[in-house]
């Protein structure tokens, strides 16, 4: 491993370079941004290089000028601007964007070196597979056909199934649109990425209380709060630069800050009330909470009655955690837990704010869903400065879910039923029933001994993958096992049971890696052949938008080309489209240059059919005069104040509703019925029906100001254009969409003695005109007039607290399978076993035996400021790998000195699923007695092992380290397989 700051020689012979010399004395900040060449200038590059000064001359001076290209950082999701300066094709320093709304000038310890990962050393340069152990060199013509050939094979024999392509949150929204498509046109859901184990159970809850998945504000929005509520989160390391944003609402508005989490974090030491509580009992502590606002009668009760449903049915529930009850259950003491809830009530309107604290839970969608109706019980749903602030870990991680690189759905969360393939056709202009016969089916599988279409079946979750290749084959709903799986942009440490997973690997038939660096894919699986490792560029070598937390899209334009033999990542998807097949069918609308699609016709593309999230008003052209006119932007409401981009918001954040041309500004603050629709308003989503249990589940006499329906309504469609009279405002090139949609011939002859209100249609006709609706119109005519009239085209309800489709409707407490309290599980017990998402899961037949005696202590994860993600190329990175270079484990000095643990000793931590680390431990009070914490980034390392030799030559991480999930044990969330990674047992000794 590197040393800190001595004269050793660093791994690889490394002494004579850049970092050789930073080593051999102490580096202040000015000399960093120097060595790493974020100052500006020919001297910034000079002292970064140790260069000589030569006679300068005209022409040379014209060869070498330094260009500045605008991008993205591609780390956390806050959505930094970075200043690309290059030279001669060759980036050669950095700025932070001082214009950009989101980071004013500042960046983190990752994004100030980012240009790294563009220009490091130990990239993956070319092609490489495994042959007899060792790794050798091959062309990307021999990769493609080999790889392509054993895949169409596997198909041949198997399935489509049987290949599992496992997408990026790294990868620009483009390359994500085309990852899930190219799925689709392989014929198989088998497809997911990094947002099932960070925030599929937030999607899950959020998008089932009030009809969308996504942060409701913004980082800037938190200006506004006059309380702040951090629970599961630590954007202080997880999201540096947000934390500028709430230490001025702090500051200006003497905004109090909450932050509830079972470990002292570096954003817990910004607070002004820090609550530890047991890890695992968020539910327990909201409850809580809420117990004392509903007996001083704390809530917003008009709010409630006009655009919330299911409350009373919560007030049961709250009733009975009085504060003796969540004290026994979460460790904290009633009277801190009153504190905390006079102070969010006597500070209007505070915002909410959670991570993978809170999502990485077998019971994470009954967490997400209790902070949701903790903001509506207050009111401060809807409002500026209110909402729920959930921060997304990776730079797209909201765009690849929003594009749908998930097994569950196709782009824009349509789901997989007959009608959202039909709709996706129709935008690809695809034959339907060509694209059905690319998926299999299982005779007689179905319901009813009907048969099982697997085109609308969801596919195997990414933390699932590995059971689909272990499991029987009587035990999975699909034809075969997994039999090759694709690592595209996925560092598998970041997955709980890595023993398992290596067990997996070693069993595929075909394993590959797509990345810019070799991940530690390249070394856990013990196999001597069947591994490709296949380069592709960073994002600073390609173009493309990506979405940040708050849903506004940003531009990234091309830094340098791409380095070495990498390619980008949608070039890559073309190659192996040639192999299978349907290059001409899948492009057929994007034009090809050389063998790299268009990035620009991509984006068009998704926004003709992502009518559902509003992504179409998002035009490469609009996006590209946003980056270019940043300053023009409000660095709080977000809007431009003249400029070309006059009166939008910054990044047209979702839903930018109807076309481009029609200019929708984007949508600032989700729900928020105080502005117009024309400008960012609306309701919350009808997307439950009309009546439940006979009661009114849309808005009680409230609605989007200058709406003409003063009330509740549904969702739009043509029929209700038609009963509003309304339909008369679509041009001639609306209707005709529509009636092609529809099936129906514009130029058929209307039935005589028709009656007037239903217009040119006859009774069959109407009845399918009738039907096409806001979210299947492709000439967003249906949008666009709603609009017109002030109303949102998804309705406007009321958000539900009972969630009747889910296991838990409304959401309690149930302890974790590894629980700690065994007293507690006969009074809240998890779930009984089931299959679903095609594999068997065990929730009561793990927690029924007692693992607590034999491993006593909590433990749990989470991230570091100076390394991201599984931390590949963060670890490749010099200046981070200098910051922190030894994976830990934080225990609390009480249980360090009953273990004989001394700070910065060797120790072992075992999980009871038997996978252990060795880790250094540091004793710190942190962590509460009977709790561990360690960062899940590091990697190369297992149960012991240094493993840097089986890295390809050169592509070894400086730093390396053991994988907390190694340690880390069974545990998935009861909708949608989040994994568990945050309240599990371990047992810790001295090595």
């Amino acid at each position: 491993m590197l040393k800190k700051k001595t004269n050793a020689a660093p791994a690889r012979g490394r002494a004579a370079g850049l970092v050789g010399r930073i080593a051999e004395k102490t580096v202040d900040r000015r000399a960093f941004l120097r060595s790493s060449g974020l100052a500006v200038g020919g001297l910034a590059a000079l002292g970064a290089t140790g260069g000589t000064v030569t006679q300068a001359s005209a022409q040379t001076a014209v060869d070498n000028a330094v260009q500045t290209v605008k991008t993205v950082c591609t780390h956390c999701s806050v959505g930094c601007t970075v200043i690309a300066e290059v030279s001669s094709g060759v980036w050669t320093g950095q700025e932070p964007g001082w214009d950009s709304p989101f980071n004013l000038g500042s960046h983190c310890a990752k994004g100030a070196s980012v240009r790294e990962h563009t220009h490091g050393e130990r990239r993956l340069k070319y092609p490489t597979k495994l042959v007899n152990g060792e790794w050798v060199r091959v062309s990307w013509e021999e990769a493609i056909d080999e790889i392509g050939g054993q895949m169409l094979d596997i198909r041949e024999k198997s399935g489509p199934d049987s290949v599992y392509w496992l997408g990026s949150a790294k990868h620009n929204n483009e390359q994500a649109y085309l990852l899930r498509k190219f799925a689709a046109y392989f014929g198989t859901n088998n497809v997911d990425h990094q947002a099932r184990i960070c925030h599929s159970t937030t999607v899950a809850g959020v998008a089932n209380t009030w009809g969308y998945g996504a942060m409701t504000n913004s980082y800037n929005d938190i200006h506004n709060s006059k309380a702040i509520f951090i629970i599961g989160g630590n954007p202080a390391e997880a999201h540096p630069v947000s934390l500028l944003h709430l230490l001025k609402s702090k500051e200006e508005n003497n905004a109090p800050l909450i932050v509830c989490d079972p470990r002292f974090t570096r954003t817990a030491a910004h607070a002004d009330e820090f609550v530890r509580f047991r890890p695992g009992t968020d539910v327990a502590l909201v409850w809580g909470i809420l117990y004392h606002i509903f007996e001083n009668g704390w809530e917003d009760r008009e709010f409630i009655r006009t655009r919330v449903w299911g409350m009373d049915q919560i007030r049961e529930e709250v009733a009975q955690w009085t504060p003796d009850k969540v004290e026994n259950v979460t460790g904290v003491p009633g009277s801190q837990l009153e504190r905390v809830a006079r102070t969010l009530a006597n500070n209007r309107p505070g915002t909410v704010i959670w991570c993978m604290g809170g999502t990485q839970h077998t019971n994470g969608n009954n967490n997400t869903r209790a902070y949701c109706i903790l903001q509506l019980a207050l009111g401060n749903m809807g409002r500026a400065g209110g909402g729920t602030n959930i921060f997304r870990g990776h730079d797209n991680v909201q765009g690849a879910t929003d594009l749908g690189v998930l097994a569950d759905t196709l782009p824009g969360y349509y789901g997989l039923s007959d009608g959202s393939w039909a709709h996706w056709a129709r935008v690809w202009e695809e034959d339907l029933d060509w694209l059905r016969g690319r998926f299999a089916v299982m005779e007689g599988a179905g319901a009813d001994g009907a048969d099982r279409m697997m085109m609308n079946e969801s596919g195997i979750t990414v933390p699932r993958w590995f059971d689909g290749v272990l499991e029987p084959a009587e035990n999975l709903d699909q034809p075969d096992a997994v039999r090759a799986m694709v690592f595209w942009g996925h560092a598998p440490n970041s997955q709980t049971r890595l023993p398992d997973m290596r067990r997996a690997m070693s069993k595929l038939d075909l394993l590959v890696v797509i990345d810019p660096y070799p991940t530690v894919t390249a070394v856990l699986q013990d196999r001597q052949d069947g591994v490709y490792l296949l380069p592709a560029c960073t994002q600073f070598e390609t173009s493309g938008s990506v979405t940040a937390s708050n849903r506004s899209l940003q531009w990234r334009d091309k830094v340098v080309d791409p380095i070495f033999e990498s390619k980008p990542d949608h070039t890559i998807m073309k190659l192996f489209a040639d192999k299978f097949g349907f290059t001409d069918r899948m492009f057929r609308n994007i034009e090809i240059n050389g063998d790299e699609p268009l990035i620009e016709d991509i984006t068009r593309e998704y926004n003709r059919g992502m009518w559902t999230i509003g992504y179409t008003g998002q035009s490469p052209e609009r996006l590209k005069t946003h980056m270019a006119n940043q300053h023009t932007f409000d660095r709080t409401t977000l809007r431009a104040l003249g400029g070309p981009a006059d009166g939008d918001y910054y990044g047209l954040p979702w839903p930018s509703w109807g076309t481009a041309e029609m200019n929708h500004p984007g949508s600032p603050n989700l729900y928020d019925i105080s502005i117009p629709v024309k400008d960012g308003g609306m309701g919350f989503r009808a997307r439950f029906g009309v009546e439940r249990d006979g009661d009114n589940l849309l808005a009680e006499g409230v609605a989007p100001v200058g709406s003409e329906i003063m009330d509740g309504y549904p969702e739009f469609t043509m029929q209700m254009l038609i009963d509003l009279g309304w339909d008369g405002d679509l041009t001639a090139e609306e209707r005709a969409t529509i009636e092609t949609i529809a099936g129906v011939d514009a130029n058929r002859t209307t039935d005589v003695g028709e009656s007037a209100e239903a217009g040119p249609y006859n009774s069959d006709d109407l009845e399918k005109v009738g039907a096409v609706n806001w979210k299947t119109d492709l000439s967003g005519g249906i949008q666009r007039v709603a609009i017109k009239h002030g109303c949102a085209p998804y309705g406007n309800a009321k958000a539900r607290c009972v969630v009747w489709t889910f296991p838990d409707p409304v959401p309690v407490h149930r302890e974790p399978l590894y629980t700690p309290r065994r007293d507690l599980v006969a009074e809240y017990p998890t779930y009984d076993d089931k299959k679903f998402w095609r594999v068997p899961t065990m929730y009561a037949s793990i927690q029924q035996q007692d693992f607590s005696k034999e491993y006593p202590i909590v433990l749990t994860s989470g991230r570091l400021v100076e390394y991201e993600g599984g931390g590949d190329e963060t670890r490749s990175n010099p200046w981070l790998a200098e910051l922190q270079q030894e994976m830990f484990v934080e225990v609390n000095p009480r249980d360090a000195n009953d273990l004989g643990i001394r700070d910065g000793s060797n120790v072992w931590v075992q999980g009871p699923e038997e996978g252990r680390v060795l880790v250094k431990a540091m004793v710190t009070e942190r962590v509460a007695p009977g709790v561990a914490f360690m960062p899940f980034h590091f990697g190369g390392w297992y149960q012991g092992e240094d493993l840097r030799h089986k890295y390809p030559e050169g592509a070894d991480p400086i730093v390396l380290g053991e994988s907390c999930n190694t340690a880390q044990t069974y545990g998935y969330d009861s909708v949608t397989q989040m994994q568990e990674t945050k309240a599990t047992l371990c047992k810790i000794w001295a090595a």
